[in-house]
């Protein structure tokens, strides 16, 4: 093993023990962008997002919420007719629109601005003990690839009552209370989050159509308001081609 290799595995364990343990550090993350390749610093000045990161990136409440009630008729008779959970094509169709917005690829941490080429879905999971944890599953356009991963990823971490975290992706989170209706869901913020949510409760049948109201939370330097109503535009049309 040479040394080069074995510097770059000491340098990862340390990452992500910063990262697990809250010790956010600018030298971890430059660390990062430089060996993965997956993370990297862009300066705001040079971006699309320049004047917004000036307007907003101190902003004591940077997060914009918007909401659209969505027609679900199709996901449900999918997740009938091909046993894939709702919540599972849910989380497929958020990803698989995101990854046609550029915005979804950018993403301010801590003062400064990352750019990333690869997306992931956060879910929360119940675990074995009756809490919950956090699961990243890396989105991919192969929608059976994905159901796969969706299974086995929160399997393990019910199971084992851990958390897991993709850093070197941008991750969308998600929350599915799907046990009540809601019209509405505003999540709180905090600025070691400032990833976009995507949050639903329980879909509503009436006798002819089946929606959904969906919540989309969103850091305003990351995309402003015109970007995220487009990205609920694209996802209702996601849902309602999405082929059997």
């Amino acid at each position: 093993m040479s040394s080069s290799y074995r510097s770059n595995v000491h340098i990862f364990v340390h990452i992500q023990f910063l990262f697990r343990n809250g010790y956010y550090s600018n030298f971890a993350a430059d660390l990062i962008w430089t060996d993965n390749k997956m993370k990297t610093e862009i300066q705001p000045q040079d971006s699309n997002r320049a004047e917004a990161f000036r307007l907003w990136m101190s902003s004591p409440m940077p997060m914009v919420t918007l909401v659209k009630t969505m027609d679900v008729h199709r996901l449900v008779k999918i997740s009938r007719k091909s046993g894939i959970k709702f919540t599972t094509l849910m989380c497929w169709c958020i990803g698989k629109t995101a990854s046609q917005v550029e915005e979804f690829f950018t993403l301010p941490e801590g003062g400064r601005l990352f750019r990333y080429d690869r997306l992931a879905i956060n879910v929360i999971v119940q675990n074995s003990k009756g809490g919950i944890n956090s699961c990243d599953i890396p989105f991919t356009e192969d929608l059976q690839q994905f159901n796969r991963d969706y299974l086995k990823l929160t399997a393990t971490v019910a199971n084992e009552c851990k958390s897991t975290f993709l850093e070197d992706h941008m991750v969308i989170g998600t929350s599915a209370m799907i046990q009540t209706e809601l019209d509405c869901i505003v999540n709180q913020y905090t600025d070691l989050f400032c990833n976009p949510m995507v949050m639903w409760g329980k879909y509503r049948k009436s006798l002819f159509k089946t929606t959904l109201p969906v919540s989309f939370q969103f850091h305003h330097v990351q995309m402003d308001g015109g970007q995220g109503a487009r990205f609920l535009d694209e996802l209702q049309k996601e849902m309602s081609k999405l082929e059997d």
